[in-house]
């Protein structure tokens, strides 16, 4: 018997699910449909080419699940696949992970990440036990910055030069959230 898929219930019209192996061709359709809007703030595009690179980047989120070091979820509003959320790592010595997500250009602007964010950090200050939730984010994405921002994470610095983008550095502006702190701010 296989044992019940791993979700979380964001509100009546999202829903986050672990990621696996059979979402290979939704999650390589929603990448490609979006590769241009997506380019622009992330580095990871050109390692996902085919549907055999995306089942392979999935079947490493499973490991990690399986392992404890965290997870990747898709979003999907109103059943249908738009996005995902989920941890770069979890440093378990240290009780932190950083998180990571993004969305398809046409469900932007209805709070559907900033939900889906709530959620994961309670999970992971609840349910895996961390201290601390850090997000990075490219200086001049305003729109990935807001997410932080609208969740009372601190802005620690600026990490000058810190991420290649296909053919230049960007900055990466870098927030964190205490589990002290997220008391207040997250569920509001």
């Amino acid at each position: 018997m296989r044992p019940t898929p791993f979700h979380l219930t964001v509100t009546d019209e999202i829903e986050l699910r672990l990621v696996e192996e059979q979402h290979a061709q939704e999650i390589f359709d929603l990448t490609d449909a979006n590769r241009q809007h997506l380019q622009e703030w992330l580095p990871w595009l050109d390692r996902m080419r085919s549907v055999a690179d995306t089942a392979a980047f999935l079947a490493s989120c499973s490991r990690q699940f399986s392992e404890n070091r965290g997870l990747q979820a898709g979003i999907w509003f109103r059943y249908y696949l738009c996005g995902m959320i989920g941890h770069h790592a979890v440093d378990r010595a240290n009780r932190s992970t950083a998180m990571g997500y993004w969305l398809d250009a046409s469900h932007q602007g209805k709070g559907i990440v900033t939900a889906s964010c709530r959620v994961v950090i309670d999970y992971a200050f609840r349910e895996i036990d961390l201290h601390r939730v850090v997000i990075c984010c490219a200086t001049e994405n305003r729109r990935s910055r807001a997410i932080p921002e609208r969740l009372g994470f601190a802005l620690e610095g600026v990490a000058r030069r810190s991420e290649w983008l296909y053919d230049h550095f960007v900055d990466l502006a870098i927030y964190e959230l205490l589990r002290t702190d997220a008391r207040s701010s997250v569920r509001t």
